[in-house]
């Protein structure tokens, strides 16, 4: 990713009411989850692959020491016995910080030799440089992963692919979203994504009322906290997500892709 004021909301179940929805206010800043990185892009899969040849090439080398001693000592006692903790945490998906700087290491080996790239739904990159470039909005991110991990995917997204001379595998053309983003929140600076107080920890930061920020996300739950916030906030249904209840297309405005949305920019020049 990551993606508003009074709305009138048709459910998902009237196609008679699936035009563009026009959005007409002084909105500045625009927080949002992510730009929902495609369900088959399966960076943790690649790092639980190469993890055991990193481990037997580089467990004495200096540059892999600082993700090696961020675990407990008593999983540092062989390569072995680390490739069965971080599979074990990995299978359990445990949000551990010393598994996520080794999964960012990891994912940027991977990046830089381009054996991985990062796909977004069509629909995002464009809509994102239009509202940067010609709307002029502030862009944010904020997902649960971290800060360093966000910047890496950002920093490869693919666009197209080329055959490389020399090298056996197809090397993915990228480009780098990153300078359009303004700020980068994670659970650590931020806080849960589920509980009201991380949205206003992050309006402060950024320096704006919770009011003037929009944020879109595809987790209900997370759009109902930064609501309760005071932010304005709509629900992007992508494919592969969990069905929504009916509850939930009544009390949220969904939207299938981002650009549904037209958001006309009013920029107040008193200000």
């Amino acid at each position: 990713m990551f993606w508003w004021v009074t709305f009138l909301f048709f459910p998902s179940w009237a196609p008679e009411y699936s035009h563009v929805w026009s959005l007409s206010s002084s909105f500045r800043v625009f927080v949002r989850k992510a730009l929902r990185i495609r369900d088959q892009f399966e960076p943790y899969p690649y790092a639980l692959q190469i993890l055991p040849t990193v481990l037997k090439e580089q467990w004495t080398s200096e540059p892999f020491q600082p993700y090696k001693t961020a675990f407990s000592s008593e999983v540092q006692q062989s390569p072995e016995v680390l490739l069965s903790h971080v599979q074990q945490l990995s299978a359990s998906d445990v949000k551990d910080p010393a598994l996520k700087k080794l999964q960012g290491f990891l994912w940027s080996t991977g990046y830089e030799s381009g054996a991985i790239t990062t796909p977004l739904f069509p629909d995002a990159a464009s809509q994102i440089k239009a509202w940067k470039q010609e709307d002029a909005l502030t862009l944010a991110i904020f997902s649960s992963g971290s800060v360093e991990a966000q910047k890496l995917f950002f920093k490869y997204i693919g666009i197209s692919s080329t055959v490389v001379e020399g090298v056996t595998a197809e090397k993915q053309k990228t480009e780098d979203l990153n300078p359009l983003f303004s700020a980068n929140f994670d659970t650590v600076n931020a806080g849960p994504k589920m509980v009201k107080e991380s949205y206003v920890k992050i309006a402060e930061a950024m320096g704006k009322k919770v009011e003037e920020i929009l944020f879109l996300s595809d987790n209900v739950s997370e759009v109902r906290a930064a609501q309760d916030a005071g932010m304005q906030s709509i629900v992007v249904d992508r494919t592969g997500n969990a069905p929504l209840s009916e509850e939930d297309e009544m009390e949220f405005i969904v939207i299938k892709s981002i650009d549904e949305l037209e958001l006309l920019n009013q920029l107040d020049e008193s200000t």
